[in-house]
């Protein structure tokens, strides 16, 4: 598993990075809070470690904004132990909070118990929904309204990477890079195929279109305003 380690200390930060190797996760980190926010938007981390006190933009600013797009679990650091402090961090969608300095033991603890918990909720539920679409993980089967209807694997991997990024615009090179990988002409049409394929399975009712080109730059999954 990956976690995000959003810091600007780098004793803090190389602590955290030998200590949560050693337990076996994969570190990655962020000195700034829009490095922090850009690095948990293209690395899909499992779980982000967040200081408040950052360059540029604050950790209450990061985490409002990573709550726009994701529901990873997000464990806060601070070095105040203020109740009010706390509560607005809980507030913004942070799911835990731990103030500095603090004991390693405590924190690999509760990146554990977050990470334990997220799996259970993952595993409990493992459905993706955005409007009337839901996208059911276990049987590969999409279904719009009350109509289902089949997918073939890049049909299956390119939805769900919408719908685990809704309203967001994805760019094409992005997007080609995270289904087809690197063995793809940069002149390849392939992208707009599936594009159109998918489009055809979602609205082959007439239903509004949720898959929208925007042009010059990806897609975007969104409903028509």
């Amino acid at each position: 598993m990956r976690v995000l380690v959003i810091d600007d200390d780098p004793k803090i930060t190389a602590l955290l990075r030998r200590a949560l190797t050693f337990e076996g996760y994969e570190v990655i980190t962020a000195a700034s809070g829009q490095e922090g926010v850009d690095m948990a938007l293209q690395e899909a981390p499992d779980l982000i470690v967040l200081d408040i006190m950052l360059p540029g933009l604050d950790g209450w600013e990061v985490c409002r904004q990573l709550r726009q797009h994701s529901t990873v679990p997000i464990l806060m650091l601070t070095a105040r132990d203020e109740v009010a402090d706390r509560v607005k961090g809980l507030n913004l969608g942070a799911d835990d909070y731990l103030v500095k300095p603090f004991a390693l033991e405590e924190l690999l603890a509760r990146v554990h118990a977050m990470l334990r918990r997220s799996k259970q909720l993952e595993e409990a539920g493992r459905r993706l929904k955005f409007a009337d679409l839901i996208l059911d993980l276990d049987s590969r089967e999409a279904r719009r309204g009350e109509r289902t209807f089949g997918l073939t694997a890049k049909e299956f991997d390119l939805l769900k990477l919408f719908m685990e990024n809704p309203r967001r615009v994805l760019g094409r090179d992005m997007i080609m890079d995270r289904i087809w990988g690197y063995d793809y002409s940069g002149e390849s049409n392939v992208l707009e195929v599936y594009i159109g394929m998918l489009r055809q399975k979602l609205e082959e009712k007439g239903e509004p279109r949720l898959i929208h080109t925007v042009r010059g730059v990806g897609y975007v999954l969104r409903e028509i305003t």
